[in-house]
């Protein structure tokens, strides 16, 4: 067994790294200030991640993607989780379910989605059905040609930005999945409830009210939308993990950093022991974080990765991620919690970590039931 990366890996790791801080890091204060990035900045970083291949790595290489395996793009995630998510989501990953496309499905949504020419959102939550997503009530109803759509979705990631939305909805058979686009009549996207956590990073609701599709938009099989969302959480699951993971060692740098210059009584704080060992059991959980991390991936490319594996990642990742920012905010002291560095940025940031792709509650229930199967 090995640990290291390969050449090829290393490569893509320094590229992404690379590009994060060259391109994304000089506009993270101007995002925070505005709640936004503003549409030529987006632009023009959508430009430069497509010139660089950076675009689309989670797509098969013969439909125009990176074509990379799952410790690949666990990588490009890792390091452009280092940034915020109003940035980073401008390089762009179309989300895994698209590859169910079929027939006109693929000209439509697909392949400009690789191609960055079109922008997708996941719509699952509603008010009334978030870790319950089997209570949803928005409904699609069958209607000759058409599904006729009715209900709510709210906390949808950058749904003001993407041109479709990948529809989560009741029908008559069950849980189905749906391509819907944006501008479709009886649909309405709006901003929601303003997050402390990822500034620029806007959730939104979405209100169908009586909207009509043509029924060649359902994706897969009506009824087995569970399917697709296992297959997409499982993934979406690994890439926090992997941010979190990316997150935290940028910000434990700047915490050893700051405990190595900064002076009190006469010594550099990280002298201290109060300080040098609560840096120490920092960088364990973080070295342990990035290994389940890596080792679910790598699972995923070599025979499987179960939902215990995607779900102990997250879990553990995004909490240790709480921890070390929360630890680097108590070594830059008061300065910690000022606007004139980033360290409370990061602090407010990993909160919500914790919560969306399925809470640290909802993760343990996965463990848990997994363990308990085995024996029963």
């Amino acid at each position: 067994m090995r640990f290291d990366l390969t050449a090829e890996q290393a490569l893509i790791a320094d590229t992404v790294r690379d590009f994060a801080e060259t391109e994304l890091y000089p506009h993270e204060d101007l995002v925070e200030r505005l709640d936004e990035v503003p549409p030529e900045l987006a632009r023009d970083i959508r430009a430069k991640a497509l010139a660089a291949g950076l675009y689309a790595p989670n797509m098969p290489a013969e439909l125009g993607g990176g074509g990379l395996d799952a410790v690949g793009v666990t990588l490009v995630e890792r390091e452009l989780g280092r940034a915020g998510y109003a940035l980073q989501m401008l390089v762009a990953r179309p989300s895994n379910i698209l590859l169910a496309c079929q027939g006109d499905q693929i000209d439509t949504y697909l392949l400009p989605a690789i191609r960055g020419e079109r922008h997708d959102c996941l719509a699952m939550t509603e008010p009334g059905a978030g870790s319950d997503v089997r209570s949803m009530r928005t409904r699609a109803e069958r209607q000759g040609g058409e599904y006729v759509i009715n209900g709510t979705k709210h906390f949808i990631s950058h749904a003001d930005l993407a041109d479709f939305v990948i529809l989560f909805a009741r029908a008559d058979a069950g849980i189905s999945c749906f391509l819907v686009d944006t501008n479709a009549p009886g649909l309405t996207v709006r901003r929601g409830s303003q997050c402390v956590s990822h500034r620029g990073y806007h959730q939104c609701e979405l209100i169908f009210e009586g909207c009509r599709i043509p029924a060649k938009q359902l994706l897969g099989v009506e009824g087995r939308g569970f399917e697709l969302m296992g297959e997409w959480l499982g993934a979406s699951r690994l890439t926090v993990a992997a941010a979190s993971v990316g997150r935290a060692r940028r910000v434990l740098d700047m915490a050893i950093a700051w405990a190595a210059t900064r002076k009190q009584f006469g010594r550099t704080i990280g002298s201290f022991q109060g300080v040098s060992f609560a840096l120490a059991d920092l960088v364990c959980e973080l070295e342990a974080a990035e290994l389940l991390t890596l080792r679910a991936a790598w699972k995923q490319d070599n025979g499987g990765m179960t939902d215990q594996d995607a779900a102990m990642a997250k879990l553990f990742a995004s909490e240790a991620l709480g921890r070390i920012t929360d630890q680097a905010v108590q070594v830059f002291g008061g300065m910690g919690l000022m606007a004139e560095l980033p360290v409370e940025r990061f602090w407010r940031d990993a909160r919500v970590e914790r919560i969306w792709d399925g809470t640290s509650e909802i993760q343990r229930h996965i463990i848990a039931r997994s363990l308990l199967r085995a024996v029963s």
